[in-house]
């Protein structure tokens, strides 16, 4: 399994510098093996709030991104549900202070590991966290 993070996400949906090359690892992957997490779906809004309040995008912008991305999550995206023991690990990796991991990336981290899935991000400090813990990843 594939676990897409949220940063991968929104480079997909929202034009970044690194959208193009997200788009075609995207393209190249076998949309069965691609999984997200319920903590996505949450974070995605979150992203999208901090680049309107920063002016990255506009409302409209982010009205589309947020439908198109609503869209993915309930035609084709395989949901992978958070359980109360994955917070419990999330909490154990962002212990590790010399990992650099946020609660929200350790929960990626958490999920992917559960589930036997290597974590595809942009984050060079969630990649490099994986190998800390034993958790296959991708910088894309």
């Amino acid at each position: 399994m594939l676990y897409v993070d949220t940063s991968v996400l929104v480079a997909s949906i929202v034009e970044e510098p690194r959208s193009a090359d997200v788009r075609k690892w995207l393209g190249q992957a076998d949309p069965e093996e691609l999984v997200i997490s319920d903590w996505v779906v949450s974070e995605f809004s979150s992203a999208l709030s901090v680049k309107l309040r920063t002016g990255q995008i506009d409302i409209e912008q982010r009205k589309l991104a947020l439908t198109t991305f609503a869209t993915l999550v309930n035609d084709s995206a395989n949901v992978l549900p958070i359980i109360s023991g994955h917070f419990r690990v999330a909490a154990r990796y962002a212990d590790n202070h010399r990992s650099g991991l946020r609660a929200g990336d350790a929960l990626h981290l958490a999920i992917a590991e559960y589930y036997g899935a290597s974590v595809n991000t942009l984050d060079a400090t969630l990649a490099s966290a994986g190998s800390i813990f034993g958790v296959e990843t991708n910088l894309l």
